[in-house]
């Protein structure tokens, strides 16, 4: 049983007046379940976790207000997008009894609390993440929202090919992150018998690209394909404009559209951006139409964007799984309540999960930034 008191250093979304604390015993359903999430809440990548996590508190705060509902809650721990700190929150949030673990942010860090959520046979549920090393080997344990990196990659480089621009350079992040991108970049240029014509790489939480602007402009590429965090991208594109280059930039999601063209403002005009939800812009979308009444009756200052969109389907799913579980709550239960998920539409976003598929989608389409700031796809 979850004891709400074990989680008060968290901040834990909605409800905390609810709390007890005065001894009184409650019955088990008055408990709410807990979600334990480690993720970027400071530093060069926080816009990531800021805007994960207001999406899945919208859809947590909507289901939480109907009456006879058991609550469920976000307990989130700031890993400033760092392993070691994710290790340590993830083990805090197991120690405490989280109900799952849920959208946690970025490739190393999810990494790093992997084999803690496999030992412990908690739930980890929608990781911010499309590295392959997350998916294979299959774990029980373990579900994915969105589309493979090797998914977005590869629409990328056939966008590009079809273009006829064959001169493409990577710029990534030298950690698990940047390499699992730089692998799909790798095999889906080597269907096409290309290689990429300059490699170059920025630490993780830096935003020194100047070597890497100089590797990378020295080769005259068609096109860069940048695999970081949105600060380090932005500065390779200013830097790399200041130095006269002219070609083109296409980013992985996980770069955070609108983080990105806020740090560009007017120099992210036609900067090209894969994404794994639907456009949360565009009213034709049904899922966009949902998430933008559900803010409206929020009110507040939740911005509509592919990371908020994202937090929001994923706690979408989660309920719709927990709701599938059989009996009381339970972990093994939320596991085979999302397995029962098959070919559902949400909102027009399909998923399918199986016993042997933990992979929702693999949706995947091209946005661009435009002059205005504005997304287009």
């Amino acid at each position: 049983m979850i004891d709400r008191r074990r989680f008060s250093g968290f901040s834990v979304l909605a409800g905390a007046a609810a709390v007890g604390g005065f001894g009184i015993a409650r019955a088990q359903s008055d408990i709410p379940l807990i979600l334990g999430q480690s993720a970027a809440f400071s530093g060069p990548a926080a816009q990531l976790g800021i805007q994960f996590y207001q999406g899945a508190k919208l859809m947590l705060d909507q289901y939480n207000a109907q009456p006879g509902r058991r609550e469920v809650q976000i307990a989130k721990l700031d890993d400033g997008y760092e392993p070691d700190r994710c290790t340590a929150n993830t083990r805090k949030l197991i120690a405490d009894d989280a109900f799952a673990l849920f959208g946690y942010i970025g490739t190393p860090t999810s990494l790093a609390a992997l084999p803690l959520a496999v030992d412990a046979k908690i739930p980890f549920i929608a990781p911010f993440t499309g590295a392959m090393a997350l998916r294979e080997p299959f774990h029980k344990n373990v579900f994915h929202l969105r589309a493979s990196y090797d998914d977005e990659t590869a629409l990328i480089v056939r966008q590009l090919t079809n273009l006829g621009l064959k001169k493409i350079a990577v710029f990534y992040q030298n950690d698990s992150y940047g390499k699992a991108g730089l692998d799909g970049v790798n095999g889906a240029l080597a269907k096409q018998n290309l290689r990429p014509v300059a490699l170059a790489t920025v630490e993780r939480n830096s935003v020194d690209v100047a070597a890497a602007v100089q590797t990378i402009c020295s080769q005259r590429p068609d096109a860069v394909v940048q695999i970081s965090a949105y600060k380090s991208c932005a500065a390779f594109i200013r830097q790399a404009r200041k130095a006269g280059y002219g070609g083109t930039f296409f980013n992985v999601s996980f770069v955070g559209t609108q983080a990105l063209s806020d740090e560009l403002g007017k120099d992210g005009a036609g900067v090209v951006v894969s994404q794994v939800v639907p456009s949360p812009y565009n009213p034709a979308n049904a899922i966009t139409r949902e998430f933008t009444e559900a803010m409206r009756k929020a009110g507040g200052d939740l911005q509509a964007n592919f990371s908020s969109l994202e937090g929001y389907l994923a706690a979408k799913v989660l309920l719709e799984g927990l709701r599938r579980t059989p009996g009381k709550p339970s972990r093994e239960g939320l596991i085979a309540g999302l397995e029962s998920i098959d070919r559902q539409q949400f909102g027009g976003f399909d998923v399918q999960f199986s016993p042997r598929n933990h992979v929702a989608s693999n949706f995947v389409e091209l946005s661009m930034i435009t002059a205005n700031g504005r997304i287009r796809t």
